[in-house]
């Protein structure tokens, strides 16, 4: 059993101590449990840290929602071992910032990275502090602009009230990831990195999963396993009108993507739905290319019917229900 920590008696603020209050007018993060540091004489949860610990532990859904390439997020988050794509930030690039990239993951898990040439690399499957990534990951990469170049970003709680990536980010920006065979694309110069990169490079190159991401459909990922291999498909429709449209097809003998593949469930991952197929484990992400393009052209014919479900329907649409897994 862990020890308590002694008790002690906080004195109780004095209305002479809000000069403690930053000069900006905001009040300075302190522990919960803490006299708020206003001079109210309330603990800080109960007074100006109650929007935070509001913040905390609100789950945001959907917090890439509004982002260009919302679907490709939500892989790049919970499915590709590694990828990059160039972030575009509105009203430009800042001084001395020549470029900003997303990444699955950065080495030794750092939450961002200052390059030496100034270039920012935002890690995006880091664990957050708060219930809304999409303000976690804006308030490091925001500290990540004005970084000294060469050192990495720790992660920390965001300001309840801080900007969001939609707020940074140019939302006519193009978002096209690139999925990477290994993590290289963390050094620049391998030769010359440390110790600790470099070892934290061949674990994570052990780790990977071989992924590609399909060219003729947005947002599907094609990976290889030892027993066989999978399609996961991130897709923006709303969940009950795609598990009908998925019912629909399942029932008719038509949610495949070929000979010896399988629809066999789906992930909820951040507010969407990721269908996933069994692939056997001869088949390549060329080969399904075709197949997935096809498959495309029934889903959304399937979508657009609001006709009930038949009896078979809905016990296709049960058996994907029961399969599902939530991610996030």
């Amino acid at each position: 059993m862990a020890k308590k920590r002694p008790q002690t008696k906080a004195k109780r603020p004095q209305p002479s101590d809000a000069v403690r209050v930053g000069a900006d007018g905001e009040v300075p993060v302190v522990g919960a449990r803490e006299p708020c540091p206003c001079g109210s004489g309330r603990r800080y949860k109960a007074c100006h840290g109650r929007a935070a610990a509001q913040a905390a532990t609100e789950l945001v859904h959907r917090p890439f929602d509004g982002l260009p390439g919302e679907c490709d997020w939500v892989a790049m988050r919970e499915l590709v071992p590694a990828a990059t794509v160039a972030l575009s930030l509105k009203g430009g690039l800042p001084e001395g910032v020549p470029s900003v990239t997303l990444a699955t993951v950065l080495p030794m898990a750092w939450p961002a990275l200052r390059r030496d040439d100034g270039s920012v690399l935002l890690g995006l499957q880091n664990d957050t502090a708060s219930g809304d990534i999409s303000r976690d990951l804006a308030d490091t990469l925001r500290r990540a602009l004005t970084a000294e170049p060469g050192t990495p970003v720790q992660g920390r709680r965001a300001p309840a009230d801080g900007p969001r990536l939609q707020d940074l980010l140019d939302p006519e920006g193009a978002f096209e990831p690139v999925v990477h065979p290994g993590f290289e694309f963390w050094v620049p110069d391998p030769e010359n990195s440390t110790p600790e990169v470099a070892a934290s490079l061949e674990r994570a190159n052990a780790a990977a999963i071989p992924t590609a991401k399909l060219t003729g459909v947005d947002a599907a990922y094609w990976c290889e396993t030892p027993e066989k291999n999978h399609l996961r498909w991130v897709m923006p429709h709303p969940e009950e009108q795609l598990l009908d449209a998925l019912a629909r097809l399942h029932a008719a003998g038509r949610s495949n993507l070929g000979e010896g593949t399988r629809l066999v469930g789906s992930f909820r991952a951040h507010g969407l739905t990721v269908p996933v197929w069994d692939l056997p484990s001869g088949v390549t992400a060329e080969d399904v290319e075709k197949p997935a393009a096809e498959f495309a052209e029934r889903l959304a014919g399937a979508l657009a019917s609001d006709a009930p479900l038949t009896a078979d329907e809905r016990r296709a649409r049960g058996g994907l229900t029961n399969r599902q897994v939530t991610l996030s």
